[in-house]
């Protein structure tokens, strides 16, 4: 949204409208934490597109995104929602390259959902217009 926000790992979840180009997202921020991701499926339905962050520095838990990920996208709900995930903290040296990430998270065994992966960084906002902008277009082709 144009500038960089102090954060904290979300504890529960927040929602907010996010306007990009000619589409209005309700965007849910769903905590990571394993005591909360029971209920992700809670905001399930009608769920357009997922934005997925894996933090690109953190090689000890890539094996669980990848678990989560995969239990999230067998949910019915989930079927049809086109998939982007960020390659995040792409700023900080050591950080798992793109590609390292994809095949971490096994990206080439998704075959119900049209997905894409971009190189972030949140603190610069490099890659988050590339994003939203394959998001934008993707979603506006499906309607």
């Amino acid at each position: 949204m144009g500038k960089v926000v102090p954060t904290i790992p979300t504890i529960g979840f927040n929602v907010e409208t996010v306007q990009y180009k000619n589409l209005k997202f309700q965007v849910w921020d769903l905590g990571g934490q394993t005591s909360i991701r029971p209920y992700w499926r809670c905001y399930y339905s009608n769920t357009d597109a997922i934005i997925y962050v894996v933090d690109s520095m953190d090689r000890d838990r890539i094996g669980i995104s990848k678990q989560e990920l995969f239990s999230m996208l067998e949910e019915d709900e989930l079927k049809k929602a086109v998939l982007v995930v960020f390659a995040n903290k792409q700023d900080i040296e050591g950080a798992m390259t793109v590609s390292e990430v994809a095949n971490a998270l096994g990206l080439t065994n998704i075959k119900t959902n049209k997905y894409q992966i971009f190189k972030t960084s949140a603190i610069k906002g490099t890659g988050l217009d590339e994003a939203m902008e394959w998001l934008s277009n993707t979603l506006t082709q499906a309607k």
